[in-house]
């Protein structure tokens, strides 16, 4: 008899409680890429966390857990529920500034102390050892309804072309491939946008 996949649970994440677990979520996350984040001043996110993730900035950072079972040991002291295995997050998306010749157009509604209706996917990572129980899937659908609930409009994101199951996965959610919407100096990066 197989045993049953371990139930996901998604929650935010707290600060500064959950901020060890994040930075190391996204420690692992960045190794796991093999590539060099310096020019997304990974060092600088991680050292203000939740910084561009806020919630006041227009941010979200989710966390994603399974149960941990009850141990009946009484010398077990670890009162812990749940074993953090995976996290997302957006960020606000700035627009461009148009061009000073342009006009503009009664759909253009948001002011600069809102957010834009465009936001990023970012650092959508689960530890290996969790994979393949849905986890990528539940935090996906979840950080794509918080965007809805913060009114975007539509969500970015980037990823490398060798991600072929993360690009799969993002296609089914409805992502497309776009033009690049920033200079990326990693060759091939794919581009993709979910209209929200």
């Amino acid at each position: 008899m197989a045993t049953p996949k371990p139930k996901v649970t998604v929650r935010s994440a707290l600060f500064p409680q959950d901020h060890t677990a994040v930075s190391v979520l996204f420690a692992e996350y960045a190794a796991s890429l093999n590539i060099d984040l310096s020019f997304q001043n990974f060092e600088h996110e991680l050292a203000s966390l939740p910084g561009k993730y806020d919630e006041q900035l227009g941010g979200a950072l989710l966390l994603a857990s399974v149960p941990v079972p009850h141990s009946n040991d009484p010398q077990t002291h670890d009162h812990a529920t749940e074993k953090i295995i995976g996290t997302v997050a957006l960020r606000h998306l700035p627009q461009p500034k148009p061009h000073p010749t342009s006009h503009p157009t009664p759909t253009d509604t948001h002011t600069p102390s809102s957010p834009a209706p465009t936001c990023e996917l970012k650092r959508l990572y689960i530890v290996p050892s969790s994979r393949n129980i849905g986890a990528g899937r539940t935090l996906l659908d979840a950080i794509i309804q918080q965007a809805q609930d913060m009114g975007y409009k539509e969500m970015m994101l980037d990823t490398l072309p060798t991600m072929q199951d993360a690009i799969k996965m993002y296609k089914a959610f409805g992502f497309e491939v776009v033009e690049k919407y920033y200079d990326s100096p990693i060759e091939g990066t794919c581009f993709m946008r979910l209209r929200l």
